[in-house]
């Protein structure tokens, strides 16, 4: 899924224009980012949460030259998905499969 995919079914589930739905889309992800920038956590209960790990420095090398290269320390964003999100991507074995229902997720 794209982030144009995306926009498009946020602007289906309402009466909103494309710009709308760019706008709620854009106003998520730029949150995500400021939270993750400035060390916050952020945790969405049933999906996962997003945080940052540090990551030491370290020598590496050029894969062309085969030089040695100081790489420093940064922060990576990680995901960490949730067991709710888990166990849907993985539904366990049944002979019926359980339908979800993307606009009402299950209680928690």
């Amino acid at each position: 899924m794209t982030k144009a995919d995306l926009v498009e079914k946020v602007t289906a589930l309402g009466d909103l224009t494309r710009r709308d739905g760019e706008i709620i889309v854009d106003t998520l992800f730029d949150s995500v980012i400021g939270a993750l920038k400035t060390g916050d956590k952020i945790e969405i209960r049933g999906f996962g949460s997003f945080r940052t790990r540090q990551r030491k420095p370290r020598i590496g090398r050029n894969p062309k030259t085969g030089a040695k290269v100081d790489v420093p320390a940064k922060r990576v964003p990680y995901f960490k998905p949730a067991k709710e999100l888990r166990d849907l991507v993985n539904p366990k074995e049944s002979s019926e499969p359980e339908e979800i229902d993307i606009h009402h997720p299950p209680a928690m």
